[in-house]
Protein backbone atom coordinates (compact mmCIF):
# COMPACT_ATOMS: atom_id res chain seq x y z
CA UNK A 1 0.00 0.00 0.00
CA UNK A 2 1.17 3.11 -1.10
CA UNK A 3 2.41 5.58 2.11
CA UNK A 4 1.08 9.18 1.74
CA UNK A 5 2.04 12.19 3.71
CA UNK A 6 -0.69 14.43 3.63
CA UNK A 7 -1.44 15.05 7.04
CA UNK A 8 0.11 13.89 10.46
CA UNK A 9 -2.51 11.49 11.17
CA UNK A 10 -1.59 9.59 8.30
CA UNK A 11 1.48 8.61 9.92
CA UNK A 12 0.64 8.67 13.41
CA UNK A 13 2.16 9.50 16.78
CA UNK A 14 4.83 6.54 16.85
CA UNK A 15 5.50 7.02 13.29
CA UNK A 16 6.50 10.57 14.23
CA UNK A 17 8.10 9.67 17.52
CA UNK A 18 10.59 7.28 14.83
CA UNK A 19 10.91 10.00 12.26
CA UNK A 20 12.10 12.30 15.36
CA UNK A 21 14.60 9.87 16.73
CA UNK A 22 15.47 9.49 12.98
CA UNK A 23 16.01 13.02 12.15
CA UNK A 24 18.49 12.83 15.35
CA UNK A 25 20.64 10.28 14.32
CA UNK A 26 21.10 11.36 11.07
CA UNK A 27 21.87 14.86 11.94
CA UNK A 28 24.61 14.23 14.59
CA UNK A 29 26.27 12.01 12.14
CA UNK A 30 26.78 14.38 9.63
CA UNK A 31 28.72 17.23 11.71
CA UNK A 32 30.33 19.49 10.12
CA UNK A 33 30.04 17.15 6.82
CA UNK A 34 29.75 19.17 3.74
CA UNK A 35 25.97 19.94 3.02
CA UNK A 36 26.16 18.07 -0.49
CA UNK A 37 27.88 14.42 0.89
CA UNK A 38 25.52 11.75 0.85
CA UNK A 39 24.65 10.18 4.09
CA UNK A 40 27.38 7.09 4.80
CA UNK A 41 23.91 4.77 3.67
CA UNK A 42 22.50 6.62 1.17
CA UNK A 43 19.07 4.93 1.62
CA UNK A 44 17.32 6.57 -1.06
CA UNK A 45 20.18 5.70 -3.89
CA UNK A 46 18.44 5.30 -7.22
CA UNK A 47 15.09 7.41 -5.89
CA UNK A 48 13.82 10.19 -7.66
CA UNK A 49 11.32 12.65 -6.29
CA UNK A 50 9.33 15.24 -8.42
CA UNK A 51 8.98 18.66 -6.03
CA UNK A 52 6.10 20.75 -7.10
CA UNK A 53 5.79 24.43 -6.22
CA UNK A 54 2.82 26.25 -7.00
CA UNK A 55 3.87 28.78 -3.90
CA UNK A 56 6.45 30.42 -3.02
CA UNK A 57 9.49 28.56 -0.95
CA UNK A 58 12.93 29.23 0.50
CA UNK A 59 12.59 27.11 3.29
CA UNK A 60 10.60 24.08 1.69
CA UNK A 61 12.46 23.86 -1.67
CA UNK A 62 15.96 24.06 -0.75
CA UNK A 63 14.84 21.12 2.48
CA UNK A 64 13.93 18.73 0.19
CA UNK A 65 16.10 19.67 -3.18
CA UNK A 66 19.36 19.03 -0.45
CA UNK A 67 17.74 16.26 1.60
CA UNK A 68 16.99 14.40 -1.35
CA UNK A 69 20.50 14.69 -2.55
CA UNK A 70 21.65 13.35 1.02
CA UNK A 71 19.93 9.91 1.05
CA UNK A 72 21.32 9.31 -2.10
CA UNK A 73 18.47 9.63 -4.15
CA UNK A 74 17.95 13.14 -6.90
CA UNK A 75 15.55 15.69 -6.47
CA UNK A 76 13.48 17.14 -9.81
CA UNK A 77 12.77 20.65 -8.90
CA UNK A 78 9.56 22.45 -11.09
CA UNK A 79 7.70 25.32 -10.89
CA UNK A 80 3.56 25.00 -11.99
CA UNK A 81 4.58 28.24 -14.42
CA UNK A 82 6.97 25.79 -16.06
CA UNK A 83 4.75 22.42 -16.34
CA UNK A 84 1.99 21.77 -18.27
CA UNK A 85 0.15 21.91 -14.84
CA UNK A 86 0.53 25.61 -14.87
CA UNK A 87 -1.45 25.53 -18.49
CA UNK A 88 -4.49 23.19 -17.89
CA UNK A 89 -2.98 19.79 -17.54
CA UNK A 90 -5.33 17.97 -14.78
CA UNK A 91 -3.74 17.41 -11.31
CA UNK A 92 -4.70 13.47 -11.95
CA UNK A 93 -3.20 13.43 -15.35
CA UNK A 94 -0.04 15.10 -13.61
CA UNK A 95 -0.31 12.34 -11.31
CA UNK A 96 -0.28 9.72 -13.21
CA UNK A 97 2.74 10.70 -15.61
CA UNK A 98 5.05 11.78 -12.38
CA UNK A 99 4.20 8.11 -11.19
CA UNK A 100 5.91 6.69 -13.96
CA UNK A 101 8.71 8.64 -14.34
CA UNK A 102 9.53 9.02 -10.32
CA UNK A 103 9.22 7.45 -7.53
CA UNK A 104 7.57 10.49 -5.22
CA UNK A 105 6.01 13.49 -5.45
CA UNK A 106 6.48 16.38 -3.16
CA UNK A 107 3.79 19.38 -3.89
CA UNK A 108 3.44 22.69 -2.27
CA UNK A 109 -0.33 24.23 -3.46
CA UNK A 110 -2.73 25.92 -2.12
CA UNK A 111 -6.60 24.17 -2.24
CA UNK A 112 -5.68 21.06 -0.31
CA UNK A 113 -8.20 18.97 -2.50
CA UNK A 114 -5.37 18.95 -5.31
CA UNK A 115 -3.21 16.89 -2.94
CA UNK A 116 -5.61 14.82 -2.53
CA UNK A 117 -6.33 14.32 -5.76
CA UNK A 118 -2.91 13.78 -6.70
CA UNK A 119 -2.93 11.18 -4.15
CA UNK A 120 -5.80 9.41 -5.53
CA UNK A 121 -4.48 9.85 -8.69
CA UNK A 122 -0.67 8.63 -8.19
CA UNK A 123 1.02 4.96 -7.58
CA UNK A 124 3.99 6.65 -5.93
CA UNK A 125 4.07 8.51 -2.46
CA UNK A 126 2.89 11.91 -2.13
CA UNK A 127 4.28 14.71 0.45
CA UNK A 128 1.95 17.77 0.96
CA UNK A 129 4.87 20.24 1.32
CA UNK A 130 2.19 22.90 2.57
CA UNK A 131 -2.06 23.97 1.41
CA UNK A 132 -4.01 25.40 2.48
CA UNK A 133 -5.34 23.57 5.43
CA UNK A 134 -2.06 21.80 6.77
CA UNK A 135 1.67 22.50 6.81
CA UNK A 136 2.72 18.77 8.25
CA UNK A 137 6.00 18.97 7.07
CA UNK A 138 6.77 21.73 9.05
CA UNK A 139 5.74 20.32 12.74
CA UNK A 140 7.74 17.37 12.34
CA UNK A 141 10.53 19.70 11.82
CA UNK A 142 9.39 22.29 14.91
CA UNK A 143 8.32 19.13 17.02
CA UNK A 144 12.52 17.90 15.87
CA UNK A 145 13.29 21.43 17.33
CA UNK A 146 11.67 21.05 20.73
CA UNK A 147 12.97 17.37 21.21
CA UNK A 148 16.59 18.26 20.57
CA UNK A 149 16.45 21.33 22.86
CA UNK A 150 15.37 19.18 26.02
CA UNK A 151 11.58 19.55 25.67
CA UNK A 152 9.26 16.32 26.71
CA UNK A 153 6.45 16.43 24.31
CA UNK A 154 3.84 14.84 26.21
CA UNK A 155 1.80 17.38 28.99
CA UNK A 156 4.15 20.36 26.94
CA UNK A 157 2.20 23.40 27.41
CA UNK A 158 2.48 25.44 23.87
CA UNK A 159 0.98 28.74 23.01
CA UNK A 160 0.33 30.00 19.68
CA UNK A 161 -0.41 34.33 18.49
CA UNK A 162 -2.06 34.90 15.65
CA UNK A 163 -3.79 33.56 12.74
CA UNK A 164 -5.72 30.12 13.21
CA UNK A 165 -3.97 29.11 9.66
CA UNK A 166 -2.41 26.05 8.03
CA UNK A 167 0.09 25.74 10.29
CA UNK A 168 -1.40 25.80 13.77
CA UNK A 169 -4.37 23.44 12.31
CA UNK A 170 -0.94 20.76 11.70
CA UNK A 171 0.30 21.96 15.61
CA UNK A 172 -3.23 20.74 16.91
CA UNK A 173 -3.54 18.01 14.89
CA UNK A 174 0.13 17.32 16.63
CA UNK A 175 -1.12 17.83 19.82
CA UNK A 176 -3.16 14.77 19.58
CA UNK A 177 -0.89 12.26 18.51
CA UNK A 178 2.00 13.41 20.50
CA UNK A 179 -0.47 13.93 23.80
CA UNK A 180 0.87 17.72 24.11
CA UNK A 181 -1.57 20.59 24.78
CA UNK A 182 -2.07 24.07 22.75
CA UNK A 183 -3.34 27.14 24.12
CA UNK A 184 -4.39 29.44 20.98
CA UNK A 185 -4.62 33.52 21.00
CA UNK A 186 -6.28 35.00 18.84
CA UNK A 187 -9.04 37.38 17.24
CA UNK A 188 -12.80 36.52 16.90
CA UNK A 189 -13.12 35.36 13.22
CA UNK A 190 -9.36 33.93 13.05
CA UNK A 191 -9.91 30.53 14.76
CA UNK A 192 -8.41 27.33 12.99
CA UNK A 193 -10.07 24.51 11.83
CA UNK A 194 -12.47 23.47 14.18
CA UNK A 195 -12.21 19.80 12.73
CA UNK A 196 -8.63 19.72 13.85
CA UNK A 197 -9.44 20.79 17.59
CA UNK A 198 -12.40 18.45 17.74
CA UNK A 199 -9.83 15.60 17.20
CA UNK A 200 -7.39 16.60 19.44
CA UNK A 201 -9.66 16.77 21.87
CA UNK A 202 -10.97 13.05 21.53
CA UNK A 203 -7.50 11.87 21.44
CA UNK A 204 -7.06 13.56 25.05
CA UNK A 205 -5.40 16.59 24.39
CA UNK A 206 -6.39 20.10 25.52
CA UNK A 207 -6.79 23.00 23.36
CA UNK A 208 -8.11 25.76 24.39
CA UNK A 209 -9.00 29.54 22.21
CA UNK A 210 -8.42 32.66 23.88
CA UNK A 211 -9.11 36.35 23.32
CA UNK A 212 -6.88 37.92 25.73
CA UNK A 213 -3.18 37.40 24.59
CA UNK A 214 -1.61 37.48 28.34
CA UNK A 215 -3.60 34.25 28.92
CA UNK A 216 -2.44 32.69 26.08
CA UNK A 217 0.80 32.73 27.09
CA UNK A 218 0.99 31.89 30.48
CA UNK A 219 3.36 28.80 31.85
CA UNK A 220 3.99 27.69 27.98
CA UNK A 221 6.71 25.66 27.38
CA UNK A 222 6.59 27.12 24.17
CA UNK A 223 5.91 30.00 21.91
CA UNK A 224 4.95 30.06 17.93
CA UNK A 225 3.66 32.50 15.94
CA UNK A 226 3.68 32.96 12.10
CA UNK A 227 3.19 35.95 9.47
CA UNK A 228 -0.37 37.44 9.75
CA UNK A 229 -1.15 37.50 5.98
CA UNK A 230 -0.38 35.01 3.53
CA UNK A 231 0.15 34.88 0.26
CA UNK A 232 -2.88 36.60 -1.92
CA UNK A 233 -4.78 37.27 1.07
CA UNK A 234 -6.86 40.62 0.77
CA UNK A 235 -8.55 42.84 3.19
CA UNK A 236 -4.69 43.23 4.80
CA UNK A 237 -5.10 46.31 6.94
CA UNK A 238 -7.82 45.20 8.62
CA UNK A 239 -6.51 42.20 9.70
CA UNK A 240 -3.36 43.65 10.89
CA UNK A 241 -5.37 45.66 13.04
CA UNK A 242 -7.19 42.49 14.44
CA UNK A 243 -3.66 40.82 15.16
CA UNK A 244 -1.87 43.43 16.56
CA UNK A 245 -3.06 42.70 19.84
CA UNK A 246 -1.34 39.35 19.29
CA UNK A 247 2.09 40.34 18.83
CA UNK A 248 4.67 38.31 20.27
CA UNK A 249 6.69 41.20 22.17
CA UNK A 250 9.26 41.43 25.40
CA UNK A 251 6.25 41.51 27.58
CA UNK A 252 4.24 39.09 26.42
CA UNK A 253 6.84 36.69 26.43
CA UNK A 254 7.50 37.35 30.10
CA UNK A 255 4.21 35.21 30.64
CA UNK A 256 5.53 31.77 29.48
CA UNK A 257 7.85 30.62 31.52
CA UNK A 258 11.49 31.49 31.90
CA UNK A 259 12.81 28.45 29.90
CA UNK A 260 10.11 28.90 27.44
CA UNK A 261 11.53 28.71 23.46
CA UNK A 262 10.31 30.73 20.65
CA UNK A 263 9.77 29.29 16.69
CA UNK A 264 8.44 31.19 14.34
CA UNK A 265 8.42 28.84 10.32
CA UNK A 266 9.75 32.11 8.99
CA UNK A 267 9.49 34.32 6.73
CA UNK A 268 8.87 36.88 9.64
CA UNK A 269 7.56 40.44 9.31
CA UNK A 270 9.67 42.07 11.69
CA UNK A 271 7.45 44.50 14.57
CA UNK A 272 4.70 43.35 13.08
CA UNK A 273 3.64 39.27 14.51
CA UNK A 274 7.20 39.24 16.15
CA UNK A 275 9.46 42.26 17.54
CA UNK A 276 13.09 41.86 16.57
CA UNK A 277 14.20 41.33 20.20
CA UNK A 278 11.92 38.25 20.22
CA UNK A 279 13.40 35.82 17.41
CA UNK A 280 16.71 37.21 17.83
CA UNK A 281 17.13 36.77 21.38
CA UNK A 282 18.26 34.30 23.53
CA UNK A 283 14.81 32.12 23.60
CA UNK A 284 14.52 32.29 19.58
CA UNK A 285 15.51 28.81 18.18
CA UNK A 286 14.16 29.70 15.07
CA UNK A 287 17.29 29.28 13.07
CA UNK A 288 17.76 25.40 14.21
CA UNK A 289 13.81 25.17 13.00
CA UNK A 290 14.86 26.02 9.96
CA UNK A 291 17.78 23.85 9.69
CA UNK A 292 16.25 20.93 10.78
CA UNK A 293 13.32 21.20 7.73
CA UNK A 294 16.04 19.35 6.11
CA UNK A 295 16.40 16.38 8.95
CA UNK A 296 12.77 16.51 9.43
CA UNK A 297 12.24 15.99 5.53
CA UNK A 298 14.93 13.41 4.99
CA UNK A 299 12.60 11.19 7.92
CA UNK A 300 9.45 11.45 6.17
CA UNK A 301 10.93 10.54 2.92
CA UNK A 302 12.21 7.57 4.66
CA UNK A 303 8.95 6.95 6.11
CA UNK A 304 7.28 7.14 2.81
CA UNK A 305 9.41 4.70 1.30
CA UNK A 306 8.50 2.18 4.06
CA UNK A 307 12.12 2.93 5.75
CA UNK A 308 10.91 3.80 9.36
Amino acid sequence: MTRHFLNLADAGGDAIAAMIADALDRKAARLEWPKGKADADAPLAGHILAVIFEKSSTRTRVSFDVGMRQLGGSPIVMDSGSMQLGRGETVADTAKVLSRMCDAIMIRTDDHAKIEEMAANASVPVINGLTDLSHPCQIVADLLTLVEHGKTLPGLEIAWLGDGNNVLNSIVEAAGLMKFNVRIGCPQGYDPDPAFIEQAKVAGSNVAIFRDENEAVRGADVVVTDTWVSMGQEHVHNKLAAMMPYQVNDVLMEQAKDDALFLHCLPAHRGEEVMPSVIDGPQSVVWDEAENRIHAQKSILRWVFGQI
